[in-house]
């Protein structure tokens, strides 16, 4: 690797910023898209979940992504393929079987970001040690989230925009998608020529991978993954550490957009996503940086419960606004602002020890390993979260995720990771 031409920096932001934004439009976009074009709570928050599914599934095929070609190929291709898929979606909408055909290259595009996902995170840890990981850990994250409120926030108010402009919701829909898809080509343009080349010596044995050797890799992959030590706490751990969260995911959007009759805040299409374009972008970035600061500066266990209570305790702001109402729009903008911190900042412990339990033989795959619990633990609560909206109503629906916080605290408490990890040695 040559590092003077390939700083991480050069690379690590808009990698991981192009791995959060297919996940997101496949898994919220679509969402108020479909929810735009006339379904119910539950029917868009099912066909969303639904989506999700490539993310649970993604460690099947994970090893094939680490034996064969490398995961600067696999990153390329995928990045590719999602924009072309995309291309589709965009001219597909106005066509009678949109949600036939959208549903379809959601999820292909689903199954390439999963794919993505794994190259990605395997060329992180290969191109960087242990310290380097745990220092970029932060911006990773950062940009990841930054992604989400791009791709919540700027699209949407770019469609939103679209909408007046144009009176035509499939029309404004299509020229937000295919912006989108432009952008992903441009990415893949841009990381055939930022990312470095460190996996010479995949190249050079890939020849000598036969059936026989990539199922014995296959098989041993997962029986060393289950086979570490404290598995089952590390599952718990990822299963349910965000568990409040997922609920909350699928909920909020459906409450900021839904008329007030109905519970909601009855913004638009616009102001939902400047809330989440400006203002929830400083305060993620904050959380996200600071939080890797302070894991590098003092080790992951000064900061585990901090970063606990960051993650779990702002989602009240979202039970006072379902309570008020308030017409104000700077309410939204206050709460949107310190949810998105506290995440920003309590998602870094979950990233690090998805780092830490990783560790090891096959790294890349393990790796993926956790994210597919990680996906599981977001998947399985999306398909109750629209039923619980239709049937409880918003405000109730957010006092039961205010419920489940304990859990969060819980689960932490269970899992075991060296103080120190993470902490930058001092020079």
């Amino acid at each position: 690797m040559n590092n003077s031409k390939h700083h991480p920096l050069s690379w690590i932001p808009s990698l991981y910023f192009v791995e959060g934004l297919p996940y997101i439009i496949v898994t919220v976009v679509s969402l108020i898209m479909y929810k735009r074009f006339g379904l119910s709570d539950t029917e868009s928050a099912a066909y969303s979940a639904w989506l999700s599914l490539p993310w649970v599934i993604k460690p099947l095929w994970s090893p094939i992504v680490e034996m064969f070609k490398t995961k600067r190929w696999w990153i390329l291709t995928m990045q590719a393929l999602m924009g072309m898929a995309l291309s589709l979606i965009a001219f597909s909408i106005p066509t009678s079987y949109y949600v036939q055909t959208s549903f379809a290259l959601f999820f292909l595009i689903a199954f390439s970001s999963a794919t993505h996902d794994i190259a990605a995170d395997g060329f992180y840890m290969a191109a960087l040690n242990e310290h380097d990981q745990a220092q970029y850990v932060g911006i990773r994250s950062t940009f990841y989230r930054l992604a989400t409120i791009f791709t919540e926030g700027l699209l949407l108010m770019y469609i939103g925009t679209w909408e007046v402009i144009t009176r035509n919701v499939p029309l404004a829909w299509s020229i937000g998608l295919g912006t989108i898809a432009v952008l992903l080509f441009l990415a893949a343009s841009y990381h055939l020529l930022a990312l470095p080349k460190v996996e010479h010596e995949a190249l050079e044995n890939q020849h000598r991978l036969t059936f026989e050797t990539a199922a014995k890799e296959f098989t041993s992959t997962f029986l060393t993954f289950f086979q570490k030590p404290m598995i089952g706490s590390a599952i718990i751990f990822m299963l349910f550490y965000r568990l409040p969260e997922a609920l909350l995911t699928k909920i909020f959007p459906l409450f900021l957009t839904a008329k007030a009759e109905h519970g909601g805040l009855a913004l638009t299409t616009q102001q939902f996503g400047f809330a989440y374009g400006t203002v929830g972008v400083i305060g993620l970035t904050l959380g996200g940086i600071l939080g890797g600061m302070a894991v590098a500066r003092h080790g992951f266990q000064r900061w585990k419960w901090p970063m606990v209570i960051a993650i779990s305790l702002p989602n009240i702001f979202y039970c006072l606004l379902a309570y008020y109402q308030p017409t104000n729009f700077l309410w939204a903008n206050l709460a949107i602002a310190v949810e998105q911190f506290g995440y920003g900042f309590g998602f870094t412990l979950y990233m690090l020890f998805l780092l830490y339990f990783a560790q090891g033989q096959s790294k890349a795959s393990h790796y993926a390993l956790c994210t597919g619990f990680m996906a599981l633990s977001m998947t399985i609560p999306g398909f109750t979260a629209g039923w619980l909206a239709d049937t409880l109503g918003y405000y109730t629906s957010f006092i039961v995720v205010m419920c489940l916080v304990p859990i969060t605290f819980w689960v932490t408490s269970i899992i075991k990771v060296p103080n120190d990890f993470g902490r930058k040695e001092k020079a």
